[in-house]
């Protein structure tokens, strides 16, 4: 019998994929099938995860080192991966970055940098992605929002606008393609269980689970599932669509 979401035989790139929630989606792709191009600003931390999941999945994955600032590096990023794997199939858009304050206080360079890691390149990335895909009538694009770009944060203008951006644009991508067998959409995280929440004091874990009909922060895993459900074959009628995936914390339709 097959199984679910099976993605053998498809290729995938993920960027920021060796971050927290990056390895999580990269291992979910992966434990399905996918062969993967690895995306991420440090090469010796992409290698040994690379390294990772050859040994734990046989698949010859393969890293490409890319600064997302670097509008150029950026436009380089998906032929790099077509030449690699031969064909892409999957652009799992998840690298981010945060630069936080008041709005009072943030400098312009703050602005722009968020805007150009979180927003800027994943454009750059779906446009370049998008071509391919069409001649091959197959494609799933998949990116990483937030429930901030939702609900909004006090402190974080830059990043919620972007993240918000991310979904309008998810949208309009997603009406302009589907026709072509292609869909985009969008999985918004709450709050994830990472190295950086780890290490948070007790006293504010608490706090934070407080706010989370769940009562617990989520786990990498749990939205790399909900990324391989969005990249399978099984999930060709749901496009333009944002899965929230937070414990409750926020209830959005």
């Amino acid at each position: 019998m097959d199984r679910l979401f099976d993605l053998s035989g498809m290729t995938a790139l993920v960027t920021g994929a060796a971050g927290g929630i990056g390895s999580a989606i990269s291992h979910a792709l992966a434990r399905q099938g996918a062969r993967l191009a690895l995306s991420g600003s440090n090469p010796a931390k992409l290698r040994a995860f690379r390294d990772e999941l050859n040994e734990t999945y046989g698949h010859d994955h393969v890293e490409i080192t890319c600064d997302l600032s670097d509008a150029e590096q950026v436009e380089r990023l998906v032929p790099a991966a077509i030449d690699t794997l031969g064909k892409l199939d999957i652009l799992v858009n998840n690298a981010g970055i945060t630069r936080d304050n008041l709005v009072m206080r943030m400098k312009d360079e703050d602005w722009d940098a968020v805007i150009r890691v979180n927003l800027e390149a994943a454009f750059r990335l779906m446009r370049a992605a998008t071509r391919p895909m069409m001649k091959a009538r197959f494609g799933r694009i998949v990116t990483i929002t937030s429930v901030v770009g939702a609900t909004g944060n006090p402190g974080q203008t830059n990043y919620a606008a972007a993240k918000g951006g991310l979904t309008a644009m998810t949208k309009a991508l997603a009406q302009e393609v589907a026709s072509r067998g292609i869909t985009a959409n969008c999985v918004a995280p709450g709050f994830i269980r990472t190295a950086m929440t780890d290490v948070l004091p007790d006293a504010q874990k608490e706090a934070l689970n407080a706010r989370i009909p769940a009562g617990r922060m989520g786990e990498g895993a749990e939205i790399g599932a909900a990324v391989a459900f969005l990249a399978s074959r099984e999930a060709a009628y749901v496009t333009g669509q944002t899965l929230h995936v937070n414990g409750g914390m926020a209830m959005l339709s």
